[in-house]
């Protein structure tokens, strides 16, 4: 994919593959190494992390991206090799690790997974060609998918001898059932845009020519919604499916109270 034209007026910055720009309350994050289909890394994954930390308190939606054919090949292959990244534990490293260095370290990898599906924001993933384990599993961070008709997910964890360990299992589970969850992952087979839609894992299927503008059009139509209300709604949705139906008929109760009272400038 081609990167739209940037405003010289909108806030940008880059670091380590992955460029940040504000546009009033919509943040475009873009994966901007195509030349390495976008593979990852810890730097990546902090970079990621740190974007997220960084929002301004006015962006309501965020529109994650990617340049070139593939949105992410998955891991930089150099972390399988003894060597590893320079400057970064390798996996022989990670594997002699005490309990709590190991945790706290594969902790700090999932931070640049878990913060798109924050109450504050809603996050769009707009993905084309090749999103592989890693890659795979920061699309389903994101709230909403978005596919160009090439792409093709895959959780190759597994066949690797690892779990998908970034924070995928859970929305992935939500999004299409365990059964077939457990079938992608111990498989590793790949999922084409067809059936991303008719699975639930994508909203939106398109062309690739039309993924940047679906994706933004899509982003539009968020941000048209009250903020405070579409905060409300995402609250009530995230957590649905953990409540009986009383409980969730008594949090639409509350929230809509406060809705109104919102409405009517009646403050608590």
């Amino acid at each position: 994919m081609t990167a739209p034209a940037t405003d010289p007026q909108t806030p940008s910055k880059e670091q380590d593959g992955v460029r940040l720009e504000i546009d009033g309350e919509l943040a475009v994050v873009t994966l901007c190494q195509p030349k390495r289909r976008n593979a990852q890394s810890p730097a990546m994954w902090r970079a990621l992390a740190a974007v997220g930390r960084e929002l301004p308190g006015t962006v309501r939606v965020v529109l994650l991206r990617a340049e070139g054919v593939s949105f992410s090949a998955g891991l930089d292959r150099a972390m399988f090799t003894p060597e590893g990244i320079p400057g970064e534990p390798s996996f022989l490293q990670l594997a002699a690790a005490g309990d709590k260095d190991l945790d706290d370290t594969i902790a700090s990898y999932q931070e640049a997974f878990t913060w798109w599906r924050r109450p504050d924001l809603i996050s769009i993933a707009a993905v084309q060609g090749h999103a592989v384990g890693a890659g795979f599993q920061l699309a389903l961070g994101c709230d909403l998918r978005v596919v160009a008709d090439d792409v093709q997910f895959a959780m190759k964890e597994t066949s690797l001898g690892l779990v998908p360990d970034l924070a995928g299992t859970k929305p992935l589970t939500e999004l299409v059932g365990y059964a077939r969850a457990l079938e992608i992952c111990v498989t590793g087979r790949w999922v084409g845009a067809e059936e991303a839609v008719a699975t639930g894992l994508a909203n939106l299927a398109v062309p690739g020519a039309e993924l940047d503008a679906a994706a933004r059009d899509l982003a539009a139509a968020l941000l048209a919604a009250p903020r405070n209300a579409a905060i409300e709604t995402k609250a009530l949705l995230q957590v649905a499916s953990g409540r009986s139906f009383d409980e969730q008929r008594s949090a639409e109760r509350a929230a809509q109270a406060r809705r109104l009272r919102d409405l009517a400038g009646i403050g608590d």
